[in-house]
């Protein structure tokens, strides 16, 4: 029989250091294979294209993220605010477990071979499966998990505005891009946090930690997250999973591995997940190391779109990118999408696999869910975008969206300028 030493394990994090796990309980679901799965999944997906840095997974993002919720959780019992050992595990594994239903390459498995279900909701779904297997000692994290425990507080340290899972990402997204503008004071930023009406709020003394925190969310999103080449090279695997599932539904020979295969074959919908434990197997088997394994094999295959889709992001050779605020002009893409389909000998349905005409928007903060509210010394309470002498609400609250158009390299259009 393991003893309750062995459990406590250290764990050496690159961002924070030594990085301790507080219970044995946590240790034991850490080791569990739906957890340890997220090794395999980057926590920035096809991002490493454009930050060769940029390897780091969801298994070191969730255990960063349990490693700050130790230090809010000592923060806030140091200054009154009563958090019982029970909560306090449960907490760490509400967060601890945030990710656990994403797909490979993160969230592109979603818009793909997987239809009308979230990683949030497979999630809950692994949330329940541990919970059997471990005799329902996850119950009072599932409730924290789904905001229906009645310390709303421990909910919005698991997923809020400011919540661990943020704090931990965009150091980590920064530390591993080397995007400096990412940079925030997690430390500084979780010793302000206290609690003011079962809700979580932010000491006035921290109000700097919390703009540039804001600011440098804002930064990410454009520098990172919505990099242009990273949104492209993202549509192009999209596309090479969808081109994969409509061959494999077609009976197309098609070779990948078991548990990739299992949703190429079928229609997986949020329905089939909750009434057949084998969806939910077939998930827990899957990481990054399927998709790729399959592109590679599939640079090959005879279907043209399959092998010059995966053939183009083995190479790198990631197609054009054009980014703006307006809305394209639809004359210049019907002139693109005229020369694709003339190039490669296409039909019109075909093209959309090589032309992709889309939207990305950044919400940096929203006003009406979750605010960030700063507690000042006479008791009073101000939302940040009041109590902040830089950020306005008409700078954080607004949704920045802009259209993007992705096409082949290899595509001369005369006129291209949309």
């Amino acid at each position: 029989m393991q003893s309750s030493l062995n459990k406590l394990k250290i764990i050496n994090d690159p961002v924070y250091g030594f990085v301790k796990i507080p219970f044995e309980f946590v240790y034991d679901v850490l080791q569990h294979r739906y957890f340890q799965r997220l090794r395999g999944i980057k926590q920035l997906g096809l991002t490493s294209l454009v930050y060769p840095g940029a390897m780091h997974n969801r298994f070191q993002h969730a255990v960063g993220a349990m490693h700050l919720m130790s230090s809010a959780i000592l923060i806030l019992r140091e200054k009154g605010v009563i958090i019982t050992e029970e909560e306090s595990i449960a907490v760490h594994l509400a967060v601890l477990l945030h990710d656990i239903g994403h797909g490979p390459y993160s969230h592109v498995l979603e818009n793909s071979i997987v239809q009308g279900i979230s990683h949030e909701e497979i999630s809950l779904l692994f949330m329940h499966q541990l919970n059997n297997q471990f005799d329902g000692k996850l119950d009072l994290a599932i409730e924290i998990f789904k905001n229906n425990y009645n310390k709303n507080f421990l909910h919005q340290l698991v997923s809020s505005q400011l919540d661990m899972d943020r704090l931990d990402y965009l150091r980590r997204d920064s530390f591993f891009t080397g995007v400096s503008e990412g940079v925030i004071g997690s430390d500084r930023i979780i010793k302000m946090l206290h609690v003011s009406n079962d809700n979580l709020v932010v000491e006035s003394k921290g109000i700097y930690s919390i703009e540039k925190f804001l600011i440098a969310r804002r930064l990410m999103y454009w520098q990172v997250y919505l990099h242009k080449t990273a949104v492209a090279a993202e549509r192009m695997l999209v596309n090479v999973l969808r081109r994969a599932k409509f061959l494999m539904m077609n009976d197309t020979p098609l070779f990948a591995t078991p548990a990739l295969k299992y949703f190429l074959g079928n229609t997986i919908t949020l329905d089939y997940f909750q009434q057949d434990n084998k969806a939910l197997n077939a998930f827990s088997l899957l990481d990054d190391s399927d998709i790729m394994s399959a592109i590679k094999v599939w640079s090959d295959h005879d279907d043209f779109i399959l092998s010059k889709l995966a053939s183009s992001l083995l190479s790198r050779n990631l197609h054009k990118v054009i980014i703006q605020n307006e809305a394209f002009d639809t004359k210049s893409i019907s002139n693109i999408r005229a020369e694709v389909k003339r190039k490669y000998k296409l039909d019109n349905s075909e093209v959309d696999y090589f032309v992709a005409v889309d939207n990305v928007e950044s919400h940096t903060y929203n006003v009406n869910k979750d605010k960030i509210e700063i507690l000042f010394s006479n008791g009073e309470l101000k939302d940040i975008s009041e109590a902040s002498d830089i950020l306005k609400l008409s700078v954080l609250g607004n949704n920045i969206k802009k259209k993007i158009l992705c096409y082949p390299k290899d595509v001369f259009v005369i006129n291209d300028n949309v």
